[in-house]
């Protein structure tokens, strides 16, 4: 007797394989390949370990089988017994498709990231020819308002009113980091963007492409 698991395995096995495939850069063979039958068995296991909270299902599972198959790579080319110039060749395939396979995926998620900060962007009336014509040329003013921002990050009362109202609470801001009024409004939706950037959960690749890690000052 077919259990419902069974059925939705073997309706989802095209799912299986292109997810292989795609991670592994080459076609495979259900009846020769072991990745396959790796990817098979962290379909199963994402089934046991998923839950709404981790998302879309189809996602999580793509997750589960490409760690699996990572794993797979990064032990069978230390145990496997072939000659040192197989061994480099082999290592060398796995290693550049693995890293070619996250590279692809780091460039869809960050892309998909800069979309969504520039949609936030135009919340506040903002674009990137804004930034880009309202970035500071000098190192220490960069710094600067990183710091400003670093502490306007750790305000409950500032951030929920930037969020609400959309705009900058200035004189707030320069109470609390001892600048003038001036220096703010100049470089007000330069802060917008950082403040973003430093409290908004989605644009971690930015925040790291960038450098910025919350909570810590430049000194």
């Amino acid at each position: 007797m077919i259990t419902d698991r069974e059925q939705f395995i073997e309706t989802n096995r095209d799912f299986i394989y292109k997810v292989a495939s795609s991670i592994c850069k080459r076609r495979l063979n259900w009846e020769n390949d072991d990745e396959l039958s790796i990817a098979l068995i962290a379909f199963n296991k994402s089934i046991d370990t998923y839950n709404k909270q981790k998302g879309n299902f189809f996602s999580y599972a793509k997750m589960v089988i490409k760690n699996s198959l990572i794993d797979y790579f990064r032990k069978s080319t230390k145990n496997l017994n072939i000659s040192l110039d197989d061994e480099d060749l082999i290592s060398f395939e796995h290693r550049s498709s693995i890293e070619r396979y996250e590279i692809e995926e780091e460039n869809k998620v960050r892309a998909q990231e800069i979309t969504l900060f520039s949609l936030k962007l135009k919340e506040y009336g903002i674009s990137f020819s804004d930034l880009v014509s309202n970035s500071p040329k000098h190192k220490d003013t960069r710094e600067e308002l990183i710091n400003v921002a670093f502490l306007v990050s750790k305000e409950s009362q500032i951030i929920e009113k930037l969020t609400r109202t959309k705009q900058l609470p200035i004189k707030q801001i320069c109470l609390l980091a001892s600048k003038n009024e001036k220096f703010i409004e100049k470089w007000r939706r330069y802060l917008i963007a950082l403040i973003l950037i430093l409290t908004d959960e989605d644009l971690k690749y930015i925040r790291s492409y960038l450098n910025i890690k919350v909570g810590e000052i430049n000194d």
